[in-house]
């Protein structure tokens, strides 16, 4: 497929080699106007566990979960890309069109919050993928999860950038009660049309000013995390989203610079060759000055704000329009002191009535 084809409904156009398989195929060449889109597929997951831990210092949270693999939405510099890998899949259009859907996700986070070993803690949901992506509308699956956090009263913070979240403020707000429960939106362009073409399937970002509002009324702390901030392309937009946000009610704001991991690299260059060819040396050589000198950088901390006078200057502008949006705070406050275990009598008798 040739790298200026561009597929509606869709970041990537094509599924470059998987990093851990030998073999690389090579689709046959096509007419540009005769390519489709290829239907989004979904495939069942037979994970035995849902509750995933990380040791790394500077991802913010060290347990989370995620019903779905794979992401819809589509965003094409997402640094999740390259964990469908794992699966066999292609970090491209296999990413966004097949689906892991892990259909038991509620059935064993009850059982892994019923554990006596289990210790609570503030459970991230969407540190992979996001958990409202366009399948949740029909499975529920994150709404299902949420129903079971509630029943325990485990502090969750969820990140997504869909307005889906909306949907579930009838259990948000109950889990807030408890000091429970915060949504981060992610807003990484107020550009209408550049967010359509980053990010396909996702809300656009009146949609997501909007979730911020409507969750804020509903007394939920909810944020806004600018991420990812690509350099020469969205940083200078910190400034506008910070005034948007906290005029829709936004509390807490983060951002984190662009990040290309493995094939993310090349996805992203044929994104930019095909869309904005005029900005793309521009784009990639700041990429590269805040990344050492090049597209990636996979050591810790500085994975997460970038080096350089360019990561410098980006976190300042950050900071300076915060505080002139009146945001002060860069994380939630939530807590655990409202968990409990109910006796299993209890819980067969909620799941009756559920």
């Amino acid at each position: 497929m040739k790298a200026s084809s561009s597929l509606h409904g869709r970041g990537s156009a094509s599924n470059p080699k998987n990093r851990f398989e030998k073999v690389e195929r090579v689709p046959e060449p096509v007419d540009v106007d005769e390519v489709s889109s290829p239907a989004t597929q979904f495939l069942s997951d037979s994970s035995k566990t849902i509750i995933a831990y990380n040791d790394s210092p500077d991802v913010g949270f060290d347990a989370s979960i995620n019903p779905y693999r794979g992401c819809e939405h589509g965003c094409i510099y997402c640094y999740a890309r390259p964990t469908h890998e794992y699966l066999g899949f292609s970090a491209g259009l296999d990413f966004e069109t097949k689906i892991m859907v892990k259909a038991d996700a509620p059935k064993l986070l009850r059982e892994e919050l019923s554990n006596p070993k289990w210790e609570p803690k503030v459970l991230a949901i969407s540190g992979v993928t996001d958990c409202y992506q366009p399948a949740e509308k029909k499975l529920e699956l994150t709404r299902q999860c949420l129903e079971v956090l509630l029943e325990f009263r485990n502090p969750i913070a969820i990140v997504t950038k869909n307005y889906l979240v909306t949907r579930d403020i009838d259990i948000l707000s109950e889990l807030a009660r408890y000091q429970c429960a915060a949504v981060i939106i992610s807003i990484t362009t107020l550009d209408e049309k550049l967010s359509g073409l980053m990010e396909p399937r996702a809300s656009r970002p009146a949609r997501r000013l909007a979730a911020i509002s409507a969750l804020s009324q509903a007394g939920i702390p909810v944020g806004y995390l600018q991420a990812p901030m690509v350099p020469a392309l969205t940083d200078s937009e910190a400034p506008a989203i910070a005034r948007a946000a906290a005029k829709a009610g936004a509390c807490f704001a983060g951002y984190v610079p662009l990040r290309l991991p493995y094939a993310v690299k090349e996805l992203f260059e044929n994104w930019l060759e095909r869309h904005y060819p005029e900005k793309k040396t521009k784009v990639l050589n700041r990429i590269r000055a805040i990344r050492g000198g090049k597209l990636s950088d996979p050591n810790f901390n500085s994975r997460m704000r970038g080096e350089g006078i360019f990561a410098e200057q980006m976190a300042e502008l950050f900071r300076l329009a915060c505080k002139k949006a009146g945001i002060s705070e860069r994380r939630p406050h939530l807590t655990t002191k409202h968990f409990r275990r109910l006796p299993k009598s209890q819980l067969t008798l909620f799941d009756a009535q559920s």
